[in-house]
């Protein structure tokens, strides 16, 4: 008798010890998939969100090229003095002849980021794309699918959000 209670408990101790290691391996691509999406995210909005002592002002841009946008700055917060050209990414959220509001990064290298409610979404884009593919880690891995539709509704709503904003 002993031994067929020790040959039943075998396969369940198997499965949980599967079961245990599926949810440890997607529970780190997941959190791994969103680290990934707040330090992309975090190269730009770090300048958009703590502005605090830094140059900002507004960029009139004239010309687009190579990568980049570019044109007059006009300072707006005290200590910021006016330049010539200052670059911006060339992206769908620059456009030429319009002006932007922007925080200039530090250093003496004309680099502007967006600044404002459209600067900020924008800078967070790559975490709402992290954000709907680990909701589909989340669905299939850990199969935890009101989770997954709670990630994948705030990705949906940050990348809609930039979108109209933008």
């Amino acid at each position: 008798m002993p031994s067929a209670v020790s040959s039943s408990q075998g396969p369940r101790a198997s499965a949980t010890v599967l079961r245990l290691g599926r949810v440890a391996a997607m529970g780190a691509v997941t959190v791994l998939i969103l680290i990934a999406g707040v330090w992309a995210s975090w190269g730009t909005a770090q300048h958009v969100l703590l502005s605090k002592g830094r140059e900002r002002g507004t960029v009139e841009v004239t010309r687009c090229g190579g990568g980049v946008c570019g044109g007059p700055y006009t300072p707006v917060s005290a200590g910021s003095r006016a330049r010539a050209r200052v670059v911006l990414e060339d992206s769908v959220a620059v456009a030429e002849g319009e002006t932007y509001s922007v925080v200039l990064k530090p250093g003496d290298g004309g680099e502007a980021v967006r600044s404002g409610p459209g600067g900020v979404l924008y800078a967070w884009v790559p975490l709402g794309g992290a954000l709907l593919l680990a909701s589909v880690v989340v669905a299939g891995g850990l199969r935890r699918t009101r989770a997954a539709w709670v990630l994948a509704g705030s990705g949906v709503a940050l990348l809609t959000a930039t979108y109209v904003v933008i």
